[in-house]
């Protein structure tokens, strides 16, 4: 009871803290669904269209997918057992990222239980203390804290903005090589981004991204979570989309998106990936990926593959979804992915907004 006490004590500045996020309507409230991410839901009974799912391609719930996942489940249990390289690594685990590396045009993969884990894991184990990371100010909050967690300098480029990068590209190009001792290494240089952003929906410049680094001599580190299974011929993603595979050293996704499983990876040559599961602490020091979400990310990989009239399907939506709120007078961004961006104002008018759509 005393710990409890000592506990309760030292969170005394919680209802403060509250009271502040409640009045500049910044505090956030859990919607419970009731059910499956379908195109409509049940919240408290009560049925709702959702418009707010990243499930694009309706696999979340699809028959093959739910019955990969059971079988999975049926075949090695709930969970792996333990981190990968004690005893968590699966065969399943290794027929997955064959799978991803294949899509992506790449030599290998490696899985994780998040996205998020892939990126502050793997950002940490490219560049620490003494390097250098480029990255765009509008990335995903996993890319900042991984960005954080390296030690690294980071400079934050405009956002979508080549030229931004190339000046601060220049602006480093000698950066602490005059003081370093000599025979030291050079340090590492690492440019970072969203493929596809996931607030807005627009993309990246990403053939003058790549063009860049190429020229300056940097490793680039590109975040495919909501361009996978959405862009490109094959739905293999942004670079795809581009004509860019084998020309980005390290791609990251995720599996929880358009894939509509649970997990993260990044791609990349052989020695990329031998050295991340010795060095990334997000891969290391975790348990592995649940079985029933491997299972279920194959079968959507099989789907992907084998039925493009899901993304076509997906892309009329959102033409349609654009079209008719820019009719009604709603601000739309421009896009070519899955999200849609719809500029309500503030964070008071959106939550008006959101309360006006539930009811």
């Amino acid at each position: 009871m005393r710990c409890a006490r000592v506990s309760a004590t030292g969170l005394g500045w919680l209802p403060e803290a509250l009271d502040g996020l409640r009045d500049r309507d910044l505090l956030r409230v859990l919607t419970y669904c009731q059910g499956a991410p379908d195109p409509e839901v049940e919240i408290d009974g009560v049925p709702h269209l959702l418009l707010a799912s990243n499930n694009y391609l309706g696999l979340a719930n699809d028959p093959a997918v739910v019955a990969a996942a059971h079988a999975a489940l049926d075949a090695y249990g709930v969970g792996a057992g333990a981190s990968r390289l004690v005893t968590g690594s699966l065969d399943l685990h290794r027929r997955l990222e064959e799978r991803i590396a294949a899509l992506k045009h790449c030599e290998d993969a490696m899985v994780f239980p998040t996205g998020f884990q892939a990126n502050v894991g793997t950002i940490p184990a490219l560049v620490g203390r003494g390097d250098i990371v480029f990255s765009d100010e509008l990335n995903h909050a996993s890319l900042i804290d991984g960005c954080r967690l390296s030690g690294a300098e980071v400079v934050r480029y405009a956002h979508a903005d080549a030229d931004a990068l190339e000046a601060a590209l220049l602006e480093r190009a000698n950066w602490r090589m005059t003081d370093a001792p000599i025979g030291a290494s050079p340090p590492r240089r690492l440019i970072v981004t969203d493929t596809v952003f996931s607030m807005d929906g627009d993309l990246a410049p990403l053939p003058a991204i790549v063009e860049l680094a190429e020229r300056h001599g940097c490793m680039v580190m590109v975040d495919e979570a909501h361009a996978t299974g959405v862009l490109g011929p094959t739905g293999a993603g942004a670079l795809e989309h581009f004509g860019l595979e084998g020309r980005v050293p390290v791609v990251m996704g995720t599996l929880s998106k358009a894939l509509g499983a649970q997990g993260g990876y990044v791609a990349g040559d052989r020695d990329l990936c031998d050295y991340l599961r010795t060095r990334d602490r997000g891969f290391v020091f975790t348990t592995a990926l649940a079985p029933a979400a491997a299972g279920a990310a194959m079968a959507s990989l099989d789907i992907v593959r084998d039925q493009p009239e899901r993304r076509a399907r997906l892309h009329a939506l959102v033409a349609r979804l654009v079209g008719g709120a820019r009719d009604l007078g709603y601000t739309v961004l421009p896009t070519d992915s899955a999200v849609v961006g719809v500029l309500i104002g503030e964070a008071a008018d959106a939550l008006a907004v959101g309360a006006s759509l539930r009811a």
